[in-house]
């Protein structure tokens, strides 16, 4: 989950900055500087991942990254209606993760139980074929970045990127499957990721400049990096955790500089005087388990967030026009039921 997370905050740092560089002609030099730096940093953490997983295991591992984080991230929170963006955005990832364990039964024979190892349930969210909404329906309210508290600026920007990277990594591996079924579900579940990821950028204040967007990149990677370092029980993942907040830590006081020059103030007043409490990397059933029970018919009607029978009508014609020939996260599921253990734990007349 660490490595999957940080390789999708490296991830977001190179487009931000190349994004930024489009914009200001006087900015390309330093940020192409720390970018080539963000780019190996990047590149080791992407490596990391075992390549004895196949392309759809390391999906399952994806999803339980956006499942316990964005847990984690709506629990602690201190904004209600951010709060509440996480939870939504929760139950849909928690369904995508049921769709791809039975797309792991169906094409490899493998439980993707193997993989989580009991932290997350698999078990049906909200429905990923009732997840498509109208644009305007994926659009919630900013949080104001002159008011609002820094973890709910460090949580915005975390749970964006690792949306973001789901996003391009289900885009990138989709095609690359022979199974049509398997196609069709990347294919699916890649439209709701976009969505996933219009509705955390659209909650980050866009009235900030680039130069305190830059700085609040920066720092967001320091506290990642820090509770990396702080959580992490591997020897040798955790030196490379310690050596990227060393880096981290020169390019935000690289950025604190460039701020004070550029934009004539104190970087204090963007970023706290203390490292907020990192995001806990921890088993979140419980907690998932009661939004579901709670939350799984809400919809949403522009910014807001609704009973099933208030859903914008904008996003049920949407639906019916996505829906008119089916839904491959129906038809893989079909007949799929998870069971813990094995088929020898099963009862006799199931193994018939």
């Amino acid at each position: 989950m660490r490595i999957i997370l940080l390789n999708g905050l490296e991830h977001e740092a190179l487009r931000f900055s190349h994004a930024f560089a489009r914009m200001n002609r006087d900015m390309r030099a330093p940020l192409a500087r720390v970018r080539r730096v963000e780019q190996h940093q990047h590149t080791m953490i992407n490596w990391l991942i075992g390549a004895d997983h196949s392309p759809l295991e390391t999906t399952i591992a994806y999803e339980q990254v956006a499942i316990e984080i964005t847990a984690a991230v709506a629990q602690a929170e201190p904004d209600p209606y951010l709060a509440q963006t996480y939870r939504f955005g929760l139950l849909e990832d928690f369904d995508h993760m049921y769709r791809y364990s039975a797309m792991l039964d169906r094409l490899e024979g493998k439980d993707a139980n193997n993989i989580l190892q009991c932290y997350t349930d698999i078990l049906p969210g909200r429905p990923t074929v009732v997840e498509h909404r109208h644009p305007d329906d994926d659009l919630r309210n900013p949080f104001d970045a002159k008011t609002a508290h820094p973890l709910s600026k460090l949580h915005a920007l975390t749970i964006m990127a690792a949306e973001q990277q789901t996003h391009n990594y289900y885009m990138n591996i989709g095609p690359l499957f022979t199974d049509p079924v398997a196609r069709l579900l990347y294919a699916e579940i890649a439209s709701i990721e976009e969505q996933h990821t219009t509705q955390y950028e659209s909650i980050i204040d866009p009235d900030q400049t680039w130069m305190e967007q830059w700085l609040m990149h920066e720092f967001n990677e320091v506290y990642n990096y820090y509770g990396a370092v702080q959580q992490e029980v591997n020897p040798r993942i955790k030196a490379i955790w310690e050596r990227f907040l060393d880096y981290e830590l020169g390019h935000l006081q690289y950025v604190m500089e460039l701020f004070k020059q550029v934009e004539r103030r104190d970087p204090m007043e963007i970023i706290p005087s203390t490292m907020p409490e990192p995001i806990a990397f921890a088993s979140q059933r419980d907690f998932v388990r009661q939004v579901l029970l709670q939350e799984v018919d809400l919809r949403a009607d522009g910014p807001d967030f609704v009973p099933m029978e208030q859903e914008a009508d904008g996003s049920r014609a949407y639906r019916r026009q996505l829906d008119s020939e089916g839904s491959p996260t129906e038809a893989v599921p079909a007949g799929y039921v998870w069971n813990p253990g094995t088929e020898l734990a099963l009862p006799a007349e199931q193994q018939k």
